[in-house]
């Protein structure tokens, strides 16, 4: 979710909470004719939408209005840019890592070969929108003001990562931690099936969480710590990476929801 989407969003919220309030604490005491006016109304209101047809409510024209607004805004802060963003470009231009991306899809894959060992990096751009959410639910709007001192991709984006031989069977999946140009490693896990530590379907999921996962990493001697992170470093798992996953996340999440905007409007508009 875009920074400027953000706070507009908090902005919006502690506006809508102030107007309420003002509206309960003066206006229904100092003038009880028009609580009784407004209630009138929107007795008013709910007999005349529950006598229109299904697809004919009151409300579509002003929802269609609304999401239009939104999608012209969205269209207009992109303005100026077009294509690819240099970040992306950049990283594409390396050619170490291929981007498995669908548009309307929740995930991303990064993959790529080392030696006889393919490698998938896995992230979702849910875990922008809940950290979205916290930010929004824990500050104020005059702390919502001074944000743009914090780092612009400060929130943690979960990661799985799975490596497998074409010399041999087994996976070895580790979960990981991207944030602030770095990555947390937090458990490495191995299956003795390729298949069961790779597939995305539902079945294999639930297998996986019948099977043992290994150790918390930060359990581990130092040692082995150490060594396991220079062993990601070499297959291209670094700050680099690190850095482009939030990056990337952010991009696609305001892509989908430019055309979640647009699928929306056009649902409200039939």
């Amino acid at each position: 979710m875009s920074a400027l989407r953000t706070l507009r969003q908090v902005t919006v919220t502690s506006s809508r909470v102030l107007t309420a309030r003002q509206l309960s604490t003066t206006s229904f005491r100092a003038f009880p004719a028009l609580a009784t006016q407004i209630v009138s109304a929107s007795s008013s209101r709910a007999s005349s939408v529950s006598a229109r047809k299904l697809g004919e409510g009151s409300s579509d024209i002003a929802l269609s209005q609304k999401l239009t607004e939104e999608l012209n805004y969205e269209k207009e802060a992109e303005a100026g840019t077009s294509g690819a963003p240099d970040f992306l470009k950049a990283f594409q231009e390396e050619g170490v890592w291929e981007i498995s991306d669908v548009l309307g899809n929740d995930e991303v894959a990064l993959t790529r070969k080392f030696g006889n060992e393919r490698i998938r990096l896995m992230f979702s751009i849910a875990d922008i929108q809940g950290e979205e959410e916290d930010f929004q639910s824990d500050h104020g709007e005059s702390e919502s003001e001074d944000s743009g001192d914090e780092p612009l991709h400060s929130y943690p984006i979960r990661v799985s990562l799975s490596i497998t031989k074409t010399t041999g069977p087994g996976c070895l999946n580790v979960d990981l931690v991207a944030q602030e140009g770095h990555f947390i490693v937090e458990n490495v896990s191995f299956y003795k099936d390729a298949k069961l530590g790779t597939d995305l379907t539902a079945e294999s999921d639930w297998k996986r969480r019948g099977t043992y996962i290994g150790p918390q990493f930060d359990t581990l001697d130092v040692a082995v710590q150490e060594e396991f992170e220079k062993y990601l470093q070499e297959r291209g798992v670094n700050e680099h990476v690190a850095l482009f996953i939030p990056e990337y996340a952010e991009f696609k999440e305001q892509n989908e929801y430019v055309k979640w905007l647009s699928n929306v409007k056009t649902f409200v508009d039939q």
